[in-house]
């Protein structure tokens, strides 16, 4: 198994975790989404990953290329044994997939990479007013979050087990403090990426504990 991602991609850092907690053995490789324009671009990669994102996993000699963060994970859940990602009755599966998907899809893709660099590269915003574009969404998404777990939050996102929406929480969590974003709102996000930090799995997914990390 091969996970083809970038040390600071968010969706890349969700599946490491998600191996982590498995205990399975992936050879991980660097896709490096700055360097000579974006690695990710070259037709070699672009093959394998048409949107041209990371991270992208693959099984035996290519026979299985999937890509997308949570469908890896789910796909892991289901194949793998070991951690759950997802509880086991319908409606909690539904409501963590919510939580997932309130990160995944409405806060992250505002802010990952290709965003930040079409606001200042084609849009020719300033830093000043591409950090403000930042902190804006990070706002909007986490105080409907923090909401979120007002109602479901135990040690963890959802309860006292680990979940999906810990995966999809913690990277954008990383990346809102490396934008200096306030979080002092949050309390509860502040907690539980405390309790996520007290667990191997998360230390060792992080950014700066990537070979590729510069």
């Amino acid at each position: 198994m091969k996970l083809l991602g970038y040390w600071r991609s968010s969706a890349a850092y969700r599946v490491r975790i998600a191996l982590n907690l498995k205990g399975l053995d992936a050879e991980l490789e660097s896709v490096h989404l700055v360097k000579n324009g974006g690695e990710q671009h070259l037709p070699e990669y672009a093959a394998l990953n048409p949107q041209e994102l990371v991270p992208t996993l693959i099984e035996g000699d290519n026979e299985f290329v999937l890509s997308q963060s949570l469908a890896i994970i789910e796909y892991l859940d289901e194949q793998y044994g070991g951690t759950l990602m997802l509880p086991k009755t319908p409606k909690a599966r539904a409501e963590v997939r919510a939580m997932a998907l309130s990160i995944a899809c409405e806060v992250h893709p505002l802010n990952n990479l290709k965003v930040l660099q079409y606001l200042t590269n084609t849009l020719a915003l300033d830093e000043d007013a591409k950090n403000a574009w930042y902190h804006h969404w990070i706002h909007q998404g986490f105080s409907a979050f923090e909401k979120q777990l007002e109602k479901h939050a135990g040690t963890y996102c959802y309860g006292d087990e680990v979940t999906l929406a810990d995966l999809c929480l913690i990277p954008q969590v990383y990346n809102a403090n490396r934008f200096k974003v306030d979080l002092g709102a949050y309390p509860n996000i502040r907690r539980i990426w405390d309790n996520c930090h007290k667990l191997e799995a998360f230390l060792l997914a992080a950014p700066e504990r990537q070979a590729d990390a510069i």
